[in-house]
């Protein structure tokens, strides 16, 4: 089997319902370990992981692990890689995971500190998380690691300026050249939703030659081509009233506005502030909730809306929105909590991209990149170092 041909090996912490891992598997990463919290999209994964043919690997080998990442341990609970069915994987297969034998580390950390719809505490928010995944960092010593966030920890605040030094640095230090931080836009990347996500991505120094950062598509994916068929299925065919006057709506736009997960402390979930629902009902969706899935509809007028209202999004269409493979399933709870799940994901179109980048840096051959240090950044400043926000 030849280089190219090799299966990486990848730890995805926060992982949501999986958005991300869907993304990475399709770059050709096979999971070890996908670690969340919340009890509903840790069913979700392991769902898929069950009933997916091509997750079989996974199926066999990939730990899902319901917990708080800060209690984490994958020294001591995940199992060293072994090759199966011909693929071919790192020096492993027997006893547990060890330092260096690890492909890529990833996650998106909470976003919270850095969210512009929150109060942007950043270091001082009990959530962050940064300081958990740079410790794996220093436990695990992947090959790579991939940390995703919202815009807004890119802004140029000069507390958000310190931090991101604070974080580049201690990657440095654990011996790893920076490749960039960078704002994804997810309709770049065949996603019908505009998503802008900060996507941090660091190479083990003795394994760096060369990053290439993902080039965006040509074309855009329409939210009309996206929800096309499933609003004919759903609104009484081709030609029924409801779906000409949604499609020709939904023609007018072109991508949707970022989807949101909502919070678990107020009540059930729509499709963003105000703003973002004047988008969606240009595009002829009710955003004041979510709908019943379609073999669960009760009230036609409810869920399908009228010609004016349009119809609100089922979970499923909120997925496709978000990028999801329509096959992917979502478990756990009722309508709200299944669609949290998706409004909070990383866009796997988005995942997937990057996750070929690094698996085409990792899988470079020849000698060692001359020079390890990227391009000098200005926010690395040594005078924006603050010694009072250690991590």
């Amino acid at each position: 089997m030849g280089t190219t041909d090799r299966k990486l090996t990848s730890i995805e912490i926060c992982a949501g319902a999986g958005g991300q891992a869907v993304g990475l598997h399709q770059a050709g990463f096979r999971h070890l370990a996908l670690v969340e919290i919340d009890k509903h999209a840790a069913e979700t994964l392991r769902h898929n992981i069950e009933n997916r043919p091509e997750w079989r690997w996974e199926k066999e080998h990939c730990l899902v692990r319901q917990v708080d990442v800060k209690s984490f341990r994958p020294l001591e609970e995940v199992p060293a890689p072994e090759s199966d069915g011909g693929e071919s994987f790192p020096e492993g297969g027997a006893g547990l995971l060890r330092p260096r034998q690890l492909d890529l580390l990833a996650g998106g950390v909470p976003c919270p500190p850095f969210s512009a719809a929150g109060k942007q505490l950043g270091r001082e928010d009990e959530r962050d998380l940064f300081p958990t995944m740079l410790d794996l960092v220093d436990q695990l010593q992947p090959r790579a690691v991939m940390i995703e966030n919202v815009r807004g920890l890119l802004e140029p605040e000069r507390k958000f300026r310190y931090y991101r030094n604070h974080i580049k640095n201690r990657l440095r230090k654990a011996g790893y050249v920076i490749c960039g931080w960078r704002v994804l836009h997810a309709q770049d990347f065949g996603v019908p939703q505009l998503r802008p996500r900060a996507i941090l991505v660091a190479i083990r120094e003795d394994e760096y030659r060369g990053f290439s950062w993902p080039e965006p598509e040509k074309k855009i994916r329409t939210v009309a081509q996206a929800l096309g068929p499933s609003m004919e299925r759903r609104l009484g065919g081709k030609d029924s009233p409801r779906y000409v006057e949604w499609l020709k709506n939904a023609s007018l736009g072109t991508v949707a506005p970022t989807l949101v997960g909502g919070s678990k402390k107020h009540g059930g979930a729509d499709l963003g502030p105000t703003r973002a629902k004047k988008a969606w009902a240009a595009l002829g969706v009710d955003a004041m909730g979510v709908a019943n899935d379609e073999d669960k509809m009760v009230d036609p007028d409810r869920d399908l809306g009228t010609l004016e209202r349009g119809p609100k999004l089922t979970v499923a269409q909120a997925a496709l929105i978000q990028g999801f493979p329509e096959t992917w399933e979502f478990k756990g709870g009722g309508k709200t909590a299944r669609y949290r799940q998706v409004g909070n994901a990383f866009p796997a179109p988005v995942a997937a991209a990057v996750g070929e980048s690094i698996r085409e840096a990792l899988l470079r051959t020849g000698p060692l990149h001359e020079d390890p240090t990227p391009e000098f950044e200005a926010e690395d400043d040594p005078s924006l170092v603050a010694p009072e926000l250690p991590l």
